[in-house]
């Protein structure tokens, strides 16, 4: 499995996926799709998709990956996850196939996805990329509307040491005459964009292009975000239950592919945008971004494990109100941890910690790394001990952050602190 052991178990190619899709007639044709690929973001604009969706009265399927608690987090619909039997059933109905292609973890999981979608007759499906998009297990489907949120160095052993190159495989799920919508504009990613779009003759648009963003905190767990059309200078209101300042961008990306969705003749009603966003967690079950599980003193899970996600994070650090800060990090082994760890605020105290996984960077070693780059604190094996110290040296006014690997989140006995 990636999650545990990285990229040694993953295979970058179509094939097993169609040969497994095609002995189970196709269930991917059988419901309309929406794609989405991204190095941040994806997840966030898959389930706020999923929650209008299902507002809007669609019977609404989701995969996403990975998961933090149960693997049937990754196929939802209408927010139910997948039953046990179903997942059971399914890997025994293919046993045989399993046998003779050995297909990966991944390649297996969409395929039950897209039996399990095509089984219950779902109207439309949100599919999220697990890596990349050119040579993604998803990228067999023809989706109505393509979306890359964004680019950002991750995974370039796999996507290539540029982000012109990790683009390059972002933009393979663009597909002929079908809209793409890319979140951000940036000088090396959008000539890549643009050519692929031009070559499929696929209607492109960069949501920042439209949308100016201004956010306001509401309360904890809960944001107001306007967005300001640039040509016209009207504005729209959200209330969302993502909390965290970097959602106002997914926000403008969900919203302006759901406009164009509206302009193709999906009927969604702006109430059901609103409602959509304002209960997206709510709807689809959706964790671990900028999470407040706790309050006096503020606990917040935040599965950034990235360099770009990192750093919206510590904007979010910037922009809060505290008095001390306490940061809980683990981190996986094929991230770059130097650069996670230079831009951490130097003024907290750590906790470094690892999820119990093969592919979790060892405490020590993160530790070590940590101090040379001037960061303070100690080692913990276990995240929920690092918390439960974290919490009895905090006063009502301080911080704790749990963040640097979904693993690590996942680990995380939401029951016990919240």
């Amino acid at each position: 499995m990636f999650s545990r052991t990285g990229a040694a178990a993953l295979k970058m190619d179509l094939s097993n996926t169609i040969a497994l899709c095609a002995a189970l007639d196709k269930p991917q044709q059988h419901f309309k799709t929406i794609h989405v690929a991204g190095t941040n973001g994806k997840g966030s604009v898959s389930h706020m998709l999923a929650s209008v969706m299902q507002e809007a009265g669609f019977k609404t399927g989701l995969y996403t990956s990975p998961h933090l608690k149960d693997f049937r987090e990754r196929i939802r619909i209408n927010g139910e996850m997948i039953s046990t039997e179903q997942v059971v059933q399914f890997t025994e109905n293919i046993t045989h196939l399993i046998e003779a292609l050995e297909p990966s973890f991944f390649e297996v999981t969409v395929v039950m996805a897209f039996d399990h979608f095509a089984k219950e007759n779902v109207e439309v499906a949100i599919i999220e990329t697990g890596l990349g998009g050119r040579l993604d297990s998803t990228n067999i489907i023809h989706p109505e509307m393509s979306i890359i949120t964004n680019i950002g160095m991750d995974h370039v052993q796999l996507l290539g040491n540029t982000l012109g190159l990790i683009a390059g495989e972002k933009a393979g799920i663009i597909k002929a005459n079908v809209p793409v919508v890319i979140g951000q504009t940036h000088d090396e990613t959008a000539t890549v964009f643009e050519k692929k779009a031009s070559q499929l003759d696929a209607p492109i648009v960069f949501a920042d292009t439209i949308w100016t963003t201004a956010v306001q905190p509401i309360s904890p767990g809960i944001i107001s975000i306007e967005l300001m059309n640039i040509k016209d200078e009207t504005a729209r209101k959200f209330n969302a239950d993502l909390s965290g300042n970097y959602q106002a961008e997914n926000i403008r990306t969900v919203i302006t592919a759901i406009d164009w969705l509206i302009e193709r003749g999906w009927k969604i009603k702006d109430d059901d945008i609103q409602r959509g966003i304002a209960f997206a967690k709510k709807n689809t079950g959706l964790h671990g971004r900028w999470e407040v599980i706790n309050t006096a003193p503020l606990l917040i899970l935040d599965v950034a494990h990235n360099t770009e996600g990192i750093k919206q994070v510590v904007q979010q650090i910037n922009a809060s109100v505290f008095e001390k800060l306490f940061i809980i990090l683990g981190m996986s082994k094929d991230k770059d941890v130097d650069a996670v760890i230079a831009q951490l605020p130097k003024q907290a105290r750590y906790g470094f910690t690892q999820a119990q996984i093969p592919r979790a960077l060892s405490t020590d070693e993160l530790e070590k790394m940590a101090t040379t780059a001037g960061l303070k604190g100690q080692s913990y094996q276990d995240v929920n001990k690092a918390i439960q110290d974290s919490l009895k040296m905090a006063g009502a006014n301080d911080l704790v952050l749990v963040c640097g690997s979904i693993f690590v989140v996942g680990e995380v006995d939401r029951e016990k602190w919240s």
